[in-house]
């Protein structure tokens, strides 16, 4: 009988059980079948791509969010397609395309992008001034989350293009900073830098520090962690912040023979000529002769050889030290004793930092179908979760401070890369790079200003007369240019451009203008 009676019981439950079961698995199927139903498409503008490399970027930025949120899909559009440019009529010339027209068309045409990711500051500057972009602090508002929590440089950043408001976020940042060896401090009794120097402190710091001649010099300073310092491009760099043009917004007239153009060529060129900075015979590293010698990885780094006091390196310079430390004793070579200090800053601009970029800003279309999603989509992409993962990058930071730590446990002063604001860089602006395409012939212009100051390198002409000399030609040229902006130019520097106009190698010429060729 109790067997029975359990029996019963047992058909019973088992019956319950699946008159509750069945009614839950018709709830998933419906859920399911609703969700299917409502499966939506989210479109992600990009400046460049094609779907060859879709993969990469769907890698970097969605595939994570497409896999916690299984009812939206990404649709990838670059606004330059290089597959277009690759495969055209090659018999042509090719027009280079308006980036900013071609953003500009994803965003407002009649399917328009979602989201659109924004790898130029200045860019960002012009969606907002002709309201093409969201603005994010009321949704930022809604949702609690505090912007405090990421880096306030890259924040002010940011808004600086926003008119004071934020229409885009970054999960990222590359910033550098200025990297020193302190032995080389501590064996000339020099201090070490600090946060919040000036390029002229840092510059009487490296005057301090030179010292030897030949394979024993040592160098107090080099712009960058390779380089010699007779690199014009490093000059641009240096002067970044202060944004000097070399010809008005018109292209009709030289604005170079200034008093601050004068400056900023005569600090560098003075550090130069005291050899306070390496020349370019300095970068060379002899190799051994009998074959028996070590392979040294960081031939022609002289900041890594112990060489160089001060350089200005970005943050994935950390990842090369940490290597050459780890393995110093197979390489036979001194570990390096180092750390960190701030950008130095040009007097008049303060907390403005060159070499530091925000390359994966992400904004919301004014004119999205999904703006719903468009937030999801940024807000999940600078999250906290998204933020733990990309931490991880040896080449970017990430732009929450929660973050923001010395590798594996090595000591140095991270906060150091957090400081400084970016500052735009030499025809950055959407104005001049439509100039430059308009007139591709103005990057003569750039190359004239490079001869003038390899003649201030070489001692041919003091900074004064090199800069007169190059608003002189350079005002020649920009009228020639304004009726030829394109073709061959004649007679502007024949040792450059030949006689029919043909373009050779700039670093050939310059050679053989120095008498090396």
């Amino acid at each position: 009988m109790n067997k029975k009676t359990n029996r019963v019981r047992k058909w019973i439950m088992t019956g319950l059980t699946l008159s509750l079961l069945v009614p839950t698995l018709a709830a998933c199927n419906t859920s399911k079948n609703e969700e299917a139903d409502s499966v939506r498409t989210l479109r992600i503008g990009t400046m460049y791509g094609s779907k060859q490399d879709e993969s990469w970027f769907r890698q970097q930025f969605t595939d994570m969010f497409e896999f916690t949120h299984s009812n939206i899909e990404i649709e990838v559009v670059p606004a330059i397609d290089y597959s277009e440019m690759q495969f055209g009529d090659q018999s042509k010339e090719q027009e280079q395309p308006d980036p900013l027209e071609k953003v500009k068309a994803i965003m407002t045409g009649t399917n328009p992008v979602d989201v659109m990711i924004i790898n130029d500051l200045s860019l960002l500057g012009t969606l907002v001034n002709e309201n093409l972009l969201k603005q994010l602090d009321p949704m930022l508002k809604e949702d609690e989350i505090d912007v405090n929590e990421f880096v306030p440089t890259v924040i002010e950043g940011i808004k600086d293009q926003g008119n004071g408001f934020l229409y885009g976020l970054t999960p990222m940042f590359s910033p550098s900073a200025l990297y020193y060896n302190k032995k080389l401090f501590t064996n000339k009794g020099v201090e070490f830098p600090t946060d919040g120097m000036s390029w002229d402190q840092v510059f009487n710091l490296a005057k301090r520090l030179k010292s030897g001649s030949g394979k024993d010099a040592v160098f107090g300073f080099s712009f960058n962690q390779w380089g010699a310092g007779d690199n014009y491009w490093d000059v641009q760099n240096f002067a970044a912040p202060l944004q000097l043009r070399m010809y008005d917004e018109k292209a009709e007239t030289m604005t170079v023979n200034t008093p601050q153009w004068e400056a900023v060529w005569k600090k560098a060129t003075d550090l130069y000529k005291d050899h306070v900075t390496p020349h370019q015979e300095d970068m060379q590293y002899d190799q051994p002769t009998d074959g028996k010698g070590f392979y040294n990885p960081y031939q022609g780094q002289l900041f890594m050889n112990g060489r160089v006091a001060m350089t200005i390196g970005d943050y994935g310079l950390i990842t090369q030290i940490q290597q050459l430390n780890d393995n110093s004793e197979k390489m036979k070579m001194e570990k390096l004793d180092w750390d960190v200090v701030t950008m130095p800053f040009h007097v008049g601009k303060e907390g403005i930092g060159g070499n530091i970029y925000l390359n994966q800003l992400a904004g919301i279309n004014a004119k999205a179908a999904n703006s719903d999603d468009a937030w999801e989509f940024v807000k999940f992409m600078n999250g906290k979760e998204w933020a733990k993962l990309k931490a991880r990058s040896t080449y970017e930071m990430s732009a929450r401070k929660e973050y923001i730590k010395p590798r594996d446990g090595m000591a140095y002063n991270v906060e150091a890369f957090t400081k400084m604001k970016p500052a735009p860089q030499l025809n950055s602006s959407l104005k001049d790079q439509a100039l430059l395409r308009e007139k591709p012939n103005l990057n003569m212009v750039s190359e004239l200003g490079t001869r003038a100051y390899s003649e201030v390198i070489q001692g041919k002409k003091s900074v004064k007369e090199a800069l007169a000399e190059w608003e002189t030609k350079g005002n020649d040229l920009l009228q020639k240019i304004k009726t030829n902006p394109k073709g061959p130019i004649e007679g502007i520097f024949d040792d450059v451009y030949g006689g029919d106009g043909v373009v050779r190698p700039l670093k050939e010429a310059l050679m053989e203008a120095s008498g090396e060729g």
